[in-house]
């Protein structure tokens, strides 16, 4: 069996550990290589509260941020773009793509992880970042043997959103969850890696709520298989519940 590997394809520094870190985190338990690529340094973000900084040093202190949560999941350290923050609909998205293919042709992963087309939440930078990486997955099919065998979606059911009562977010029917991962036994990574993120901490409202809705939220991560080359993939093997 060859070596297995996944890029998680995201805007921001934090992307990646609110919403998959605990898979992430999962997965590289298994030995596989995990990567995020960023496409901004979230310079446009908060500076905390109080401030940790001032604005201009903003885009350094959350790369390092960056940095510390993917050392916290035990995944590679990230590849960044050097887009800017806010601006990313403004972006060519063949030359955005060519940079997200760039990343896959050096990965090689058999998984490409990113937002759905909504954003999630209608964020123009996490809906950017959807459709490059949708045309870059499209592209890869010419690396022939080498192509991502799947492309997956964050995704949150409705059921969740329902008991939460998150009406910022889009959701989807339970039914249409591919992948639910219990991340419960890497909880504590995945929080940890959220507290790298200190400038952007009182920003989420979640993690002031009660640990049981935190749980209900963060503890299980859903993801839907948008496209697929291969009927199966390695993250059924390790993951599917």
């Amino acid at each position: 069996m060859g070596e297995h590997r996944m890029l998680a394809v995201f805007a921001h520094p934090d992307d990646e550990s609110f919403r998959c870190g605990g898979t992430l985190t999962l997965l590289a338990r298994h030995g596989v290589r995990v990567q995020v690529l960023t496409a901004t340094r979230g310079e446009a973000g908060s500076c905390g509260d109080p401030p940790l900084c001032r604005p201009e040093e903003l885009a350094a202190v959350r790369e390092r941020e960056l940095r510390c949560a993917c050392a916290a999941l035990g995944i590679e350290p990230p590849r960044l773009l050097d887009y800017r923050d806010g601006a990313l609909a403004e972006v060519d998205r063949e030359e955005a793509a060519e940079q997200v293919l760039a990343a896959i042709q050096d990965l090689r992963p058999q998984v490409l992880l990113t937002w759905p087309p909504d954003g999630l939440s209608g964020h123009p930078d996490h809906v950017a970042v959807s459709h490059w990486t949708a045309l870059a997955f499209e592209w890869a099919a010419a690396l022939g043997p080498d192509a991502p065998a799947a492309l997956y979606h964050l995704a949150v059911p409705r059921s969740v959103v329902q008991a939460l009562g998150l009406a910022h977010l889009y959701a989807i029917p339970d039914e249409a969850v591919t992948l639910t991962v219990d991340v419960t036994a890497v909880w504590e990574q995945k929080l940890a890696a959220i507290r790298c993120h200190r400038t952007q901490i009182n920003s989420s409202p979640i993690l002031a709520a009660p640990e049981e809705k935190q749980r209900l939220f963060l503890g299980r991560e859903h993801f839907r298989r948008a496209q697929a080359r291969l009927e199966d993939d390695f993250s059924q093997q390790y993951l599917f519940r």
